[in-house]
């Protein structure tokens, strides 16, 4: 089983990976198939309106996550990857108005966001939570071509056919041919032990059958360029964030307190906790307002894996730039894991699947650049895992914000406590990693739907919106 370190750790916008990221890249793909020669189109026929609808989660909680945004720029040609956040109010006023899309290399298609972008909440797709059609029409309303595709966790989109083929497949898909193609966490520590490498090591040996050790030390910068920028920006706004709820930013005003006892040399006994807070928080604050950001695993999620690496470069003398690299090959291959067995989204199985999975590879990573062992770094993730099983997600409004942003912070804390235990034993412990993935698998499937992203239960009708 092979996932790149660069699957799981995207360069995208929020605020959110299944839900803004993944509707514009579905929507590129269907510009794409548009364009092919793939489908059956009629002899003369040719598109001239588009149309969407969005299902299950994505139509609850769609408007809250900007998946209607998000469509509409991915049919303007935009992908997560490129679109300039500063420039995407101006993108959508300009199809608002002119009720057409403009992408490159097409011809204009008529779509008017009213009428032709529609929550269906009362129409669950089957395949999964996330899904969404897009549909073609000629000049005479005549349907040309229908697809559907699911948006499964992390900015990863699969098409209806795509998604079969995976839920009925008999035996695992075989990858690329890797040296180490572990699959679960134990056969990650037999191939360790057999090999003599540690976890980044075997990952690092993967990735190089994909690409040069330039270019994957060159992309692995890009990774973390990108989560000390949001930092960064997180540190430096303050505001209310878009959506109704009002809420305020905090990071800003609680980064210049830790600054200011800082330079007062004041005791703080929870020093740790308030600089792995802060940083979580600056990165989902501006994740919440639409920013850049880099799914770790996912946007909902996206403050655990930097807050961690940021504390550790900040504080221990003997952070180095290798040890980043270490840090985000370590936590990929944990990530790997859980998504190959279980799932890294909300609408899923939860928020254990999304904070729950961050958590345990920032905790993994830091075990290892703490010289942790495969076996204590394995410790390290299941300790974090654990400790997340059963979490809910259940956005007030439908929104990235609460509780995501404080939920990030929590998920932070609770990695490096886990890396801390797991590293003063010695990597013997009672519930293995896998264990904890597969009670996480089994949590999301008994899981109510109204716990999973569709604002529907929890402190989503709990909360009073302001």
């Amino acid at each position: 089983m092979f996932l790149s370190v660069f699957d799981l750790y995207k360069i995208g916008i929020g605020p959110s990976s299944s839900h803004t990221m993944g509707p514009m890249t579905a929507a590129a793909r269907f510009l794409a198939e548009i364009a092919g020669d793939d489908w059956p189109r009629p002899a003369g026929a040719a598109v001239e309106r588009i149309s969407v609808s969005l299902h299950g989660s994505l139509a609850f909680t769609g408007i809250g996550h900007g998946t209607d945004r998000a469509v509409i720029l991915g049919l303007t040609g935009q992908t997560p990857t490129t679109v300039d956040p500063d420039e995407t109010d101006a993108i959508l006023a300009g199809v608002a108005s002119e009720k057409r899309v403009r992408p490159k290399g097409h011809p204009a298609y008529r779509f008017d966001p009213d009428a032709d972008l529609v929550m269906d909440r009362k129409t669950p797709l089957p395949g999964h939570a996330n899904g969404m059609a897009f549909s073609a029409h000629d000049a005479g309303e005549r349907l040309l071509l229908r697809r559907i595709y699911y948006s499964i966790g992390g900015g990863f989109v699969v098409s209806e056919e795509e998604l079969q083929r995976m839920q009925t497949r008999s035996e695992p898909e075989r990858g690329p041919d890797v040296p180490y193609p572990f699959r679960s966490a134990a056969e990650m520590l037999d191939m360790a032990a057999a090999s003599g490498l540690s976890i980044a090591e075997m990952k690092r040996a993967n990735e190089e059958t994909r690409i040069s050790r330039g270019d994957l030390d060159d992309g692995l910068d890009a990774v973390w360029g990108a989560m000390k920028g949001c930092i960064e920006r997180g540190l430096s706004k303050d505001g209310v964030m878009p959506g109704g709820l009002k809420v305020k930013r905090r990071a800003r005003a609680l980064h210049e307190r830790l600054e200011n006892d800082w330079r007062q040399n004041r005791p703080n006994p929870l020093l740790a906790n308030d600089w792995l807070a802060v940083y979580a928080m600056a990165v989902n604050e501006e994740n919440a307002a639409g920013g850049r950001v880099v799914t770790a695993p996912t946007n909902g999620a996206a403050g655990v894996v930097p807050a961690v690496l940021r504390y550790w470069q900040h504080f221990h003398v003997d952070a180095e730039q290798r040890g980043i690299h270490d840090f985000l090959l370590t936590s990929a291959a944990i990530g790997g894991i859980i998504k190959h067995r279980a799932s890294i989204s909300g609408a899923e199985v939860g928020c254990q699947g999304e904070v729950g999975s961050a958590s345990a590879m920032a905790a993994a990573g830091l075990a290892a650049v703490m010289g942790g062992t495969p076996e204590q770094i394995e410790n390290a993730a299941e300790i974090a895992l654990e400790h997340h099983l059963g979490m809910t997600c259940d956005p007030v409004g439908g929104l990235v914000q609460v509780p995501c942003i404080e939920r990030n912070a929590l998920g932070a804390v609770k990695a490096v406590t886990a890396a801390s235990l797991a590293l003063k034993g010695d990597g013997k412990h009672f519930v293995p990693l896998d264990a904890a993935i597969e009670t996480m698998r089994q949590t999301g499937i008994d899981m109510s739907e109204k716990y999973k992203e569709t604002s529907q239960g929890g402190l989503a009708v709990n909360v009073v919106e302001c």
